[in-house]
């Protein structure tokens, strides 16, 4: 299920205990203050353009969920943004990125891991991405994750010659994504 905008704010609790499940395990290890900030961070990401969520529910609740919207001109300021501005440079950003869907958030509660659920969720929110364009970023640290986009076919893009080789972000176009062609 897809919800736009403001409407996954009724599910707030639930995303938020997602959340918490899925990134205070390793390798992510999020504390409790970063934990907390995603309530708030996520209505406050509510009100992004093109903001929605698709959500995986059973009898148990949400299993999972992903969240996604529209990249705007310039990268924002914060959390891992420098990195990716520093690894593409500005051309790239404007021409990967600018405008594409960019998925923020893919969550997926242990005990529904290995049934296709991460998979589903990321074909759902892309499903209507701008042209096939979309895009994330990981933790390289997070290496099941990094070996589950490759083999999903998302392209890694490498950063550009003399940029940092091994910054802590993996970005990743997705597999339709019409620049991924000249990586």
């Amino acid at each position: 299920m897809i919800c736009y905008g403001e409407s996954v704010l009724d599910l707030v609790d639930e995303l938020v205990d997602a959340y918490a499940e899925v990134f205070s395990a390793p390798p992510w290890n999020e504390d409790a203050e970063t934990i907390r900030r995603f309530g708030p961070r996520l209505r406050a990401d509510s009100r992004r353009h093109g903001f929605r969520t698709a959500l995986a529910q059973s009898e148990a609740g949400v299993d999972g969920f992903a969240t996604a919207w529209l990249t705007p001109p310039g990268l924002p300021t914060g959390r891992a943004y420098g990195q990716v501005a520093a690894q593409l440079g500005p051309a790239r950003v404007r021409r990967l990125l600018t405008g594409a869907l960019e998925v923020d958030e893919l969550a997926v509660r242990p005990f529904a891991r290995g049934r296709g659920t991460g998979r589903a969720l990321l074909a759902e929110i892309t499903a209507d991405a701008p042209d096939g364009r979309a895009w994330l970023l990981t933790s390289r640290i997070a290496t099941d994750t990094v070996a589950t986009y490759r083999r999903l076919g998302w392209h890694e893009v490498a950063p550009l010659p003399g940029a940092p080789e091994r910054t802590a972000v993996v970005v990743f176009l997705a597999p339709h994504h019409p620049g991924a062609a000249g990586l």
